[in-house]
C-alpha cells in the first residue's frame, strides 16, 4: 500500500495558511490526478486543491472549518489500494455512481444544502441536461459538488430533466463514512476554545465567523503587530483630469466595451512614480530590504463577504486603457468567483479605491509583506484659493499613504507623493493619452 500526502499549497505569494471550507471528497472515493479534493479559503482567494495522485481517498486529516499552515497535511491518498492478500481491489463504478443518485432514506431535512448550487454545478448540469433534484450530493449538508456530477457524467447514467428513475437504497458504507465525518467534525468543535467570552442580550444577533473572515482577521492582526505603520497625506487638484475623463468616457465605453474610471488614471500615476522612486516598491525581509524589479499593483476589490486583492502585473508598462481593462476584468472575476491564485500573486504595492464609497480620508493597513499602501479618496468639489487670491470651485482628492517605517522614511514617501500629485495635476487632454 502506498500512502501519499496531500498538503496545503501556497495559494499566493504572502499566503501562509488556508481554511478548508468544503470537502469535495470523502474516505473511499476514487480520484484521478488533478481531480478537486477540497475548496480552500484564504484572505486573498478561494480555490480548489487538486489531487496530485490517482488513487483512493484514505483519510481526511482536516475538517471543514480548520485552518492549516502551508505545507501541513490535509489528507492521505492510497495510490495502490490492496486487499488482505495483496490483490488490487477494483472498484465498481456503477456502485459509486449509485451513491450519488437520490435515495429513499435521505430526506430534504437531512440535506439542508441540497438545493444550494454553486455556479460551476449549475453550469455543468445545464451543459449535460442533468436533473439536480435526482442527484444526492456528498458535500456538507447534502450539497451537490462538481465531483458528484463528474462521476455521473463519466458513468453515462445521467438523470435527465423530466425523467422518472427508480430509487436506490443507500449503501451501508456511505452511512458509516458520513457518520464518522460528522462525529469527527463534532469532536473538533468541542475541542475549540473561544478566545473571548462576550455576553449577549435579548435581540442580539450572533453571526458565525466564516473561514475567509478568520484568515483576513489573522493577516490584518499580523500586519498591525509586525509592521510599524506611519501615515501621510497629500491633497491633489484633479480638475483637469476630471474634465478630460468626462470628455472622452462615453466614446471610450462605446469603442472599448468597458468603462474608463478615474481609478485607472490613479493606478497609472502611481506606477509611473514607483519607477522613479523604486525604494517604495520594496519588502522587509528581516536582515535585508528587497527592492522589487517588477511594478505589480495590487488593487482591492470588495464583495459582500470579503475583500480580495488581485494584481495588475507590470503596471508601469501598460497604458491607461490597458490598466482600465484589467481593473474591469479582475473585478468581474472577483464578483463571479473566478479569481485564481495566479491573479493574486506578485503584488509589490497596493492602491485602494476607498473613494468609491464616499470616504475622504482613511488610513489603510499595509498588505503584508509590502511596504506601503495608497488610499485614493473621493473626488469632491471644494473652494480653493487660486493665483491672484481668487476663489474657484475645484475637483480635489486626498491621497492617504500608510508606510512601513522599517523600510521607508517620510522624506522618500513625501517625494513619491509629490510626484504622484504632479502627474495627476498635469493630466489633461493636451498632455496625456489613454492609449
Amino acid at each position: 500500500m502506498a500512502l501519499e500526502k496531500i498538503i496545503m499549497p501556497q495559494l499566493g505569494e504572502s499566503v501562509t495558511e488556508g481554511t478548508i471550507s468544503t470537502w469535495l471528497v470523502k474516505p473511499g472515493d476514487i480520484v484521478k490526478k488533478y481531480d478537486p479534493l477540497a475548496e480552500v479559503q484564504t484572505d486573498k482567494v478561494n480555490a480548489e486543491i487538486p489531487s496530485s495522485f490517482a488513487g483512493v481517498v484514505k483519510e481526511l486529516v482536516a475538517s471543514e472549518g480548520d485552518t492549516l499552515s502551508v505545507g501541513e497535511i490535509i489528507c492521505y491518498i492510497d495510490t495502490e489500494d490492496t486487499g488482505e492478500n495483496g490483490a488490487k481491489i477494483s472498484a465498481n463504478p456503477q456502485k459509486i455512481v449509485d451513491q450519488h443518485l437520490s435515495q429513499t432514506d435521505i430526506t430534504n431535512e437531512d440535506q439542508p444544502n441540497k438545493f444550494r448550487y454553486s455556479p460551476a454545478v449549475l453550469k455543468m448540469s445545464q451543459e449535460h441536461n442533468i436533473d439536480l433534484e435526482q442527484v444526492n450530493g456528498t458535500g456538507k449538508g447534502g450539497r451537490i459538488t462538481r465531483k458528484d456530477l463528474q462521476m455521473i457524467i463519466e458513468s453515462g447514467n445521467i438523470p435527465k430533466v423530466g425523467e422518472v428513475r427508480p430509487q436506490q437504497p443507500i449503501s451501508e458504507s456511505v452511512e458509516v463514512q458520513s457518520t464518522a465525518l460528522t462525529e469527527q467534525f463534532a469532536m473538533k468543535q468541542v475541542e475549540t476554545v473561544s478566545v473571548a467570552q462576550v455576553q449577549t442580550s435579548a435581540g442580539d444577533i450572533e453571526i458565525p465567523v466564516s473561514g475567509v473572515r478568520k484568515v483576513i482577521a489573522s493577516n490584518m492582526l499580523r500586519s498591525k503587530h509586525e509592521i510599524p505603520h506611519a501615515w501621510t497625506m497629500v491633497e491633489v487638484d484633479v480638475t483637469n483630469l476630471v474634465a478630460f475623463r468626462d470628455l472622452i468616457k462615453d466614446d471610450f465605453k462605446k469603442k472599448e466595451g468597458f468603462s474608463l474610471t478615474y481609478f485607472a488614471f490613479f493606478v497609472k500615476a502611481v506606477a509611473s512614480a514607483l519607477k522613479e522612486y523604486p525604494a517604495i516598491n520594496s519588502t522587509w525581509a528581516g536582515d535585508k530590504i528587497i527592492q522589487k524589479k517588477d511594478i505589480n499593483i495590487s488593487i482591492a476589490v470588495a464583495t459582500e463577504e470579503a475583500l480580495y486583492v488581485p494584481v495588475i502585473k507590470n503596471a508601469d508598462e501598460k497604458s491607461i486603457k490597458g490598466i482600465a481593462r484589467e481593473i474591469s476584468e479582475l473585478a468581474q472575476k472577483v464578483r463571479t468567483g473566478k479569481l485564481t491564485p495566479a491573479d493574486m500573486q506578485g503584488g509589490t504595492f497596493t492602491v485602494n479605491n476607498t473613494g468609491s464609497f464616499g470616504s475622504v480620508q482613511s488610513m489603510g493597513i499595509i498588505n503584508y509583506p509590502q511596504a506601503a499602501i495608497l488610499q485614493v479618496e473621493s473626488i469632491v468639489k471644494r473652494p480653493v484659493i487660486m493665483n491672484g487670491g481668487m476663489f474657484a470651485a475645484r475637483d480635489m482628492v486626498n491621497l492617504c499613504m500608510s508606510l512601513d517605517h522599517r523600510v521607508l522614511d517620510g522624506l522618500v514617501c513625501g517625494r513619491f507623493l509629490a510626484r504622484v500629485k504632479e502627474i495627476l495635476e498635469n493630466s489633461s487632454k493636451e498632455n496625456i493619452s489613454v492609449y
